[in-house]
């Protein structure tokens, strides 16, 4: 009896301090129903989750900074192009892909130069417009242009007079302004070519247009237009909207501004619904999907030399004569506030925003700046740089006299 007795003692002893080790959580647990039991270990792996993706989320982050501000000293030919006829071609980024478009014909090609289609057509001077996976081929001072999307060709137009200009939307929609002698023609049409209206302007009202740009949803019209009053240069910027909203305005016109004695050789819409004019003293923002209207003018007192833009932002870039540096570049907010200023060295001929970064090159050497100002690549190029543009994470086009490179900088 007395080793019995002994055995129940070591068994209580054992389960009290299996209680002892239990956590407050087992202990809740034991105390549930099942179905609360259920609930509750749902809870803890979304919770889990939830942990496991800040963490993936941070990191993510931090490699985006550390690549943003990383410095590089070289690059590495990931893949080369050959091309028969380098003069004649041209390249221009299109969403994911890579328009290549020459005078005979246009293709569709993926970050490896793979082709996915090619349409043919005739032109003497084939100039591209790209707007997400959307494109235009017009021949400036010919009388077509083509229009695609990723999936090849939707429409083609011969026009009465010839091409001046040609802008696209995301959805396809296009713009022309063509030249017809003593009048001209601004005509809008539909993917697949057909023509949805046709405004006719006079040197004298409301003026030549410099410059047009669409929206993304192909709903409005920017048009800059010029003409002189008194000897005086105006300028006149005009929103058209081609949705029901402008149905019942005159010419489809929304709204309308006029800037005496100032030049505005550069419009274009920005994200968010706004838009900007770039004027000979500055520029002016818009803002309003349906009717915009003028928010903030910036002037600045040198002579701009070059402009660019991104979805968010706007640069200037001025002759920086008394200093060291060759150039100084002024990059603002969409909003109009200054971001960064700099000074800067490369004598470029050419300036863009691709994705990004901001690009930089001339005849033999390629400069790459992230978006605010810092320098990650300077350096000079064996052969001829014809373009150069980006077309994924840390990979980039490089357009050569001898072939196409998609080079990797390291």
């Amino acid at each position: 009896m007395a080793d019995k007795s002994k055995n129940k003692k070591k068994k209580r002893s054992t389960n009290q301090k299996a209680k002892k080790r239990r956590t407050p959580v087992q202990s809740i647990q034991q105390e549930m129903t099942p179905e609360q039991l259920k609930r509750f270990q749902q809870k803890k792996k979304r919770e889990a989750a939830r942990r496991r993706l800040i963490l993936g989320v941070a990191g993510v982050l931090l490699l985006v900074v550390y690549f943003q501000s990383h410095t590089y000293h070289g690059y590495k030919i990931v893949l080369r192009s050959e091309q028969e006829d380098i003069v004649s071609t041209s390249y221009i980024s299109m969403g994911e892909r890579i328009l290549r478009y020459s005078p005979t014909e246009a293709s569709l090609m993926d970050k490896r130069m793979r082709v996915s289609w090619t349409e043919n057509y005739s032109m003497s001077n084939p100039v591209a417009d790209v707007n997400g996976n959307c494109a235009v081929i017009a021949d400036v001072d010919g009388t077509s242009f083509v229009i695609f999307n990723k999936n090849g060709k939707t429409g083609e137009v011969t026009t009465s007079n010839n091409i001046v200009k040609a802008k696209v939307s995301k959805n396809g929609l296009t713009a022309a302004i063509l030249d017809g002698g003593d009048d001209t023609w601004i005509n809008f049409y539909a993917a697949d070519g057909s023509l949805i209206a046709e405004n006719q302007t006079k040197v004298d009202d409301p003026g030549f247009p410099l410059d047009m740009a669409v929206s993304d949803d192909g709903s409005i019209l920017m048009v800059a237009y010029q003409f002189v009053d008194g000897g005086d240069t105006t300028s006149y910027v005009a929103f058209y909207n081609f949705s029901e909203v402008g149905q019942n305005e005159d010419d489809r016109i929304v709204s309308g501004y006029t800037y005496e004695g100032i030049v505005i050789p550069q419009v274009q819409f920005l994200s968010g619904g706004k838009a900007v004019a770039v004027r000979d003293n500055g520029f002016t923002l818009y803002s309003g999907k349906q009717i915009p209207k003028e928010k903030k003018s910036v002037e600045v007192e040198n002579e701009i030399v070059s402009t660019f833009y991104h979805d968010n932002l706007i640069g200037l870039v001025f002759k920086n004569i008394d200093q060291d540096q060759l150039y100084k570049m002024d990059v603002y907010t969409t909003d109009g506030n200054l971001r960064f200023s700099k000074t800067f060295n490369t004598p470029y001929t050419s300036i863009r925003m691709s994705d990004d970064v901001i690009l930089l090159y001339n005849n033999s050497q390629i400069c790459v700046m992230n978006s605010n100002g810092k320098e990650r690549f300077n350096s000079t190029i064996d052969g001829t740089v014809r373009d150069f543009f980006k077309i994924g994470w840390n990979r980039y086009l490089l357009v050569l006299d001898n072939g196409v490179h998609v080079i990797k900088l390291s």
